[in-house]
């Protein structure tokens, strides 16, 4: 086969899931949509994303750090974590909101605990709890794609 057919093949794929993306009536709820579970509003039980990426792994964050994203209210273990996060927050925030990305894959909305974790392809997945955790790290990829098909249209029923 023509390879120049492939590579125009695969462009006008891509293309279909972008427009796919955008013209989805659910993407923006969630976008939006932060676990919150079990808190007053604070993200991810008030651990500092972004110190999973600089320190390794969960770290509590602080009343004194704190912003409102998305509709909810982060804390940060210090004020230059705050900044990162500030300056870049996609790069920080833990995918589907901060929600179980097993439970994602599952097709529910569940809490976490902020030591059963991992970062993939530069994203931060927050998991149940250690067992689960378990669970998730025998195909991480797979319940990733199977997370990223569920996650618009379970995000937008709440």
């Amino acid at each position: 086969m023509n390879p120049l057919k492939i590579i125009v093949g695969l462009i006008i794929i891509a293309g279909l899931g972008v427009a796919a993306y955008a013209f989805n009536p659910f993407a923006e709820k969630a976008e939006g949509l932060v676990n919150t579970l079990g808190t007053d509003g604070v993200a991810i039980k008030g651990y500092d994303p972004v110190a999973y990426f600089t320190e390794g792994g969960p770290r509590e964050g602080s009343a004194e750090h704190t912003i409102d994203y998305k509709g909810a209210k982060w804390q940060f273990a210090s004020a230059e974590n705050k900044a990162l996060f500030e300056a870049d927050p996609e790069k920080y925030e833990p995918a589907y909101g901060g929600y179980c990305a097993f439970g994602v894959a599952q097709n529910a909305l569940v809490k976490i605990e902020p030591d059963a974790w991992s970062i993939r392809n530069g994203k931060l997945y927050l998991n149940y709890d250690q067992n689960v955790q378990k669970n998730w790290s025998e195909d991480p990829d797979g319940y990733i794609e199977q997370a990223n098909e569920k996650w618009p249209s379970l995000a937008a029923k709440q």
